[in-house]
């Protein structure tokens, strides 16, 4: 059904980071904090893709076709047996554009891919 989780969490420059908590805070307001852990001495923080997918809008069971966000977990792409490849790619790119657009951070996909591109 799943290949496990399908993005890595993102790792954001000091840089980057700022940029990302002004986009939190102007679509979920001044005070949420989203998750970040350090990574690294020069100022780096890992966040959490489950949680930048959830608040872009691609909540658990999300999906128009027969691959589909997985009910229990926002990181996990499913297909329940009538998806294709392509299905499941589709998928992929629309939650890849949505937390791009959401919060300027983009998702890298965990597993690897052969023969196609996401």
């Amino acid at each position: 059904w799943s290949a496990g989780s399908f993005f890595t969490n993102p790792i954001l420059t000091a840089e980057q980071y700022a940029t990302f908590l002004t986009r939190v805070a102007e679509r979920l307001g001044p005070e949420t904090a989203p998750p970040a852990y350090p990574a690294g001495a020069d100022g780096a923080v890992k966040t959490s893709a489950a949680w930048l997918i959830d608040k872009a809008g691609f909540v658990k069971g999300y999906g128009s076709g027969p691959a589909r966000i997985s009910t229990k977990h926002t990181l996990a792409l499913t297909n329940r047996g009538e998806a294709t490849t392509e299905d499941l790619l589709a998928l992929a790119r629309e939650v890849v554009a949505g937390v791009r657009d959401a919060f300027g951070v983009t998702l890298v996909n965990e597993p690897v891919t052969v023969g196609v591109r996401l």
